[in-house]
């Protein structure tokens, strides 16, 4: 995993000289909350399940945004191969996600919430590249998040990205779904459930973009929003063991489908985009009205508490016997070959030559041969014990 500059920090650097440094020559100080709410750019957080087409409607967006908003593009998927949009800043230059997979022994979404939180340990850094952004004539930034929704929903890297661009610039959730899938009334419950889980988790402006309307209408979604006994009719025609389930959920639902916006878009021919922006607009205008006002206070709220820690009480108690905490800690050796961030002594990969690699894998893979022989034939051996216990039985009936 190596760290390099953004390439919009890069450019700006090469263009601009000493007067707009790269990322890693930020001054941390630069963006305080002190300084309040910006006006400009406006975030624009894309959720979405596993295949709603998150990717390609990031893409629309941008290409449909260009002339008016000038938007600046954030990639937060670091599994992801190629993307088809120029990303401003994108995680993979950051972060290696199959060198995390590696060295801390870990799966596909593992690595992803690792990445994620070691991204998040450079959110000054990104916050102060959007900040500059907004400053360069950026009014909007387009923020791409990974295809595992709950990997970024419900992580704590998620939590910190979203609350603190929440809490500098105004931002708004825009979450897609996939109209052809959500013709089921189970996944089209499925889906509302995400949806109204990270509406009350994120307290931000929400609007759904109902995608793939090239393949099919999304007037029977927005209808299922409005009219219950339509929804309950579709329900009926489906013999699943959770309708009850999704019945109640229906009921539930009801007072939050009654303030949520959902515009019809199909990310692959570019309708339905021109009423979208429309409708993020009047999400931008709900931020000032509504949410300003919420992330105000709880600006206000971590500077007070960081006031609290930078100027702690004077009158300490000093009654008690101190009591020994064991060794003295220090820092771990750098990993220079892969500068890991957050690496503990313990999980410092030991480097191995070819090969000892290659001996260890032959070992593994004898003893499973061995394992699966043993298992082979104990299995012969008692399918011929059974049939032997049938024969004497049938030798003893006939005698």
């Amino acid at each position: 995993m190596t760290t390099k500059p953004s390439s919009s920090s890069s450019n700006g650097s090469t263009s601009r000289g000493n007067a707009n440094p790269g990322i890693d020559d930020i001054n941390l100080e630069a963006l305080t909350l002190s300084e309040g709410i910006r006006d400009s750019p406006v975030c624009i957080i894309v959720l979405g399940m596993a295949g709603s087409g998150k990717t390609t409607f990031t893409r629309s967006l941008i290409q449909h945004a260009q002339a008016q908003f000038n938007p600046y593009v954030v990639n937060l998927d670091p599994a992801c191969r190629e993307v088809p949009y120029a990303a401003h800043i994108d995680i993979r230059d950051t972060v290696n996600y199959r060198e995390v997979m590696k060295q801390y022994q870990l799966g596909p979404n593992g690595g992803i919430v690792t990445a994620l939180n070691m991204f998040t340990t450079k959110m000054p850094k990104f916050a102060e590249l959007v900040r500059r952004a907004g400053e360069r004539g950026h009014k909007w930034c387009i923020i791409d998040t990974p295809g595992q929704i709950e990997v970024f929903t419900w992580s704590a890297s998620g939590s910190i990205i979203t609350e603190g661009l929440a809490t500098m610039f105004p931002t708004i959730v825009v979450y897609v779904m996939d109209v052809v899938r959500s013709s089921c009334p189970t996944t089209f419950m499925s889906n509302m459930l995400y949806a109204c889980s990270i509406l009350y988790k994120t307290r931000l402006p929400f609007l759904i973009a109902l995608n793939k309307i090239d393949l099919k209408d999304c007037s029977f979604v927005q209808e299922w929003m409005t009219d219950f006994e339509v929804f309950q009719d579709a329900l009926e025609q489906e013999h699943s063991y959770v309708n009850n389930l999704t019945r109640t959920m229906s009921l539930t639902l009801d007072t939050f489908y009654e303030n949520l916006i959902s515009c019809g878009v199909s990310a692959k021919t570019g309708i339905g985009f021109a009423t979208l922006i429309k409708h993020i607009l009047d999400c931008v205008n709900e931020y000032e009205r509504d949410y300003k006002p919420v992330y105000e206070k709880m600006r206000l709220q971590r500077l007070a508490d960081q006031q609290a820690i930078a100027f702690p009480a004077t009158v300490v108690d000093g009654a008690g016997t101190a009591v020994p905490m064991g060794l003295n800690l220090s820092d771990p050796t750098t990993n220079a070959d892969n500068s890991v961030f957050l690496m503990a002594p313990s999980l410092v990969p030991v480097q191995m030559d070819a090969d000892t690699e290659e001996s260890e894998a032959d070992a593994k893979n004898t003893t499973e041969e061995q394992n699966f022989q043993s298992f082979v034939q104990d299995h012969l051996t008692a399918q011929q014990n059974k049939r032997d216990k049938q024969q004497r039985a049938q030798q003893e009936q006939k005698s």
